[in-house]
């Protein structure tokens, strides 16, 4: 877990204004070199081959092979870690080092946020941005901690994060602020 001391507060004093958090998966570098292998062995194909069998096969493997290593590079690197924002308005998922993809959530569309133990590449069939029809849309980069959102259209959102308790805290106080001035005619 890291420490998130813009998070912390005293008392029953007002939310930081914005929580941060977010999660890394160091494994999937491996992955991002078995990406770059492919890319490599593509090239090494296209430049030192020796095939006698045609042209065709040739351009067949080299193409296949430095396809398969940039999905697998691009596709590694965009969920190495996630980051997590949470302000007054919305709250902005980013994966990877371009921030790519990004979601953005206005908390007026949140219902209810949950902490959620332990969150597994396995219940949503990997790593990534992953959809399932029963479970709702999630981001996912390791296993571990995450936090659970009730979204307002009867759809759930789960994102792996590191102190995922701390942002369902910071999540609720901005909802039951939102509500306490709602009902006070703001």
């Amino acid at each position: 877990m890291r420490h998130h001391p813009h998070t912390e507060r005293g008392g029953n004093g007002p939310p930081p204004e914005v929580w941060t958090g977010r999660a890394t998966n160091r494994m999937q570098w491996l992955l991002a070199l078995v990406g770059a292998a492919c890319i490599a062995l593509g090239i090494q194909l296209a430049v030192g081959s020796n095939w006698t069998s045609g042209l065709g096969p040739l351009v067949m493997a080299v193409v296949g092979c430095v396809g398969a290593g940039l999905l697998i590079l691009f596709g590694t690197l965009a969920f190495v870690h996630v980051a997590v924002r949470v302000d007054d308005e919305y709250l902005e998922v980013r994966c990877g080092h371009l921030g790519l993809p990004r979601r953005r959530i206005l908390l007026s569309n949140i219902v209810g946020a949950e902490f959620a133990p332990q969150v597994s590449p396995r219940q949503w069939g990997g790593w990534g941005y992953r959809w399932r029809p029963e479970k709702g849309t999630a981001v996912i980069v390791r296993r571990g901690e995450g936090l659970v959102l009730d979204l307002g259209d009867g759809h759930l959102f789960t994102v792996t994060v590191d102190d995922a308790e701390s942002a369902v805290r910071a999540i609720r106080d901005r909802l039951s602020m939102r509500s306490a001035g709602s009902a006070a005619g703001f």
